[in-house]
Parts: C-alpha cells; structure tokens; sequence
C-alpha cells in the first residue's frame, strides 16, 4: 500500500528521499537552473506541510514526492507568468508578496518502478487535497510535459494542440492533468533558463559542441543554444500553464 505523508509527519524521509528509487529521473542539465538552486529549497522549507512524499509500504521506500508553495494569482490568465516556475519561485522571496491564495505546483517525482500505477493521478490529487486543507482552493501548474523531449523541434504552442483519436492529449503528463480536470490555459516559454559555458554543456550532456548553432540534447524540450565565440551554452525551456479549479 502506499501512503502520502507530509514532511511534516515524516521528517524522516527529507534529504535524499528516503531511497534511491527517485535517483536520475532529470537529465543533469536541470540541477544547473540558478533560480532553482538558490530558491526552491528554501521556499519549500517555509510550507513543509504542503510537501509530500509517496511511501510504498511493501518496498519500504519512497517512489514518489510532491513539492508545492503558495502563491499568489489574480485569476486572470494574461497575468500568470512567461518565467512559468521561475517566476513564482523570485516573488515567493520577494519581499512584501501578498498573502497567497492559490497553490503552485513545483513538481512532481514518480519513480520508474511505480510507474503504470496511477500514482501520478494520485499525487496530483493529494497536491490539490493539502492545499484545500490549508485555504488553497486552486492549483496551478508549470506543467514540464514528459514526452515533450522527443520532439524538441516542435513548437511547444503547436505541441500543446496535438491529440490522439480519442481526443485524449498525446502527452501523458499534460493528459494525466487533464483527466483530473485541469485546463491547458498558457504556455510559459521561460519556465526555466540555464546559462552555461560549453564545456560545463558538454560535462552535463556528455556531448560535444564543435560549432556554433542549436543542439537536441538528451532530455532538453527543446534545442540548446550554442555559441563558440561567446563561450555560452544557454537552455530555455518552455512549460505549459494548467488550473485545476
């Protein structure tokens, strides 16, 4: 059976997870995001009970995790953020932020052995339960959509349109959410800049950059940016906008 604690009642399991199970999910690319690396961690340490782990009884280890902070959102559309994920993390430091009063999804881990299961689905509802249970009665989402990566040439705006027969979305990620009765409303096209030099590019992708010119990179939604002359390597990655009501 598997459970959902917070890190709350289960302070146990901070740190590397409580398992290896989540090791290697994201290509290393995206530990390299500035804003993330210096805000993620202390704006979810502010809200420990919004953050949660699934814990799978049977292997005695987690298989999944859950992160989620506070936010603040007018409800118009035009207004949530291009920067997607980090945008809400600066104005989550920023001094002065309004009182919250949505849910902003940051992101959620399914380990590969617990995959198939629904356990997605069930995260995205015990994400939407913690944050009704605190005053939260919608949730947003930067969703990073999981297929996405095999066809880093399409345009995300294109991408976010594509459906099968049954008129489910091709993405599964995007459809999960969907299935839940969250609504594609926007593409956040900056939801994460990685600015590096080529030869910490070529470290964290294992590739090499000879020429100045866009690159599809193993894991990337979409191409990195090369230019030799400046020394840069810059990675914009776009992720779409979904509101559970």
């Amino acid at each position: 059976m598997i459970h959902f604690p917070t890190d709350v009642e289960r302070p146990d399991l901070r740190g590397a997870g409580g398992g290896t199970a989540l090791e290697g999910i994201f290509p290393e690319f995206l530990f390299h995001n500035p804003v993330s690396a210096e805000h993620f961690i202390p704006a979810i340490n502010t809200c420990r009970e919004l953050q949660f782990f699934a814990w799978d009884d049977e292997r005695g280890e987690v298989v999944g995790r859950g992160n989620a902070i506070p936010a603040v959102w007018d409800g118009d559309v035009a207004s949530l953020p291009d920067g997607g994920l980090d945008a809400v993390l600066l104005a989550s430091s920023a001094p002065g932020m309004p009182e919250p009063n949505v849910l902003c999804a940051c992101q959620i881990l399914v380990a590969p052995i617990a995959r198939g299961q629904g356990l997605s689905s069930r995260m995205i509802q015990r994400m939407g339960e913690l944050g009704r249970e605190h005053g939260l009665e919608t949730l947003i989402a930067p969703v990073r959509p999981s297929l996405k990566e095999q066809y880093p040439l399409a345009p995300i705006d294109r991408y976010v349109q594509w459906r099968r027969p049954d008129g489910a979305h091709v993405d599964p990620w995007l459809r999960t959410h969907e299935r839940l009765g969250a609504e594609i409303v926007k593409i956040a096209p900056r939801s994460g800049v990685i600015p590096g030099t080529v030869a910490e590019w070529e470290q964290w992708t294992g590739m090499v950059f000879p020429d100045t010119g866009p690159y599809v990179v193993p894991g990337a939604l979409v191409p990195v940016e090369i230019d030799r002359e400046r020394d840069e390597g810059l990675y914009v990655e776009p992720n779409v906008w979904m509101v559970h009501a």
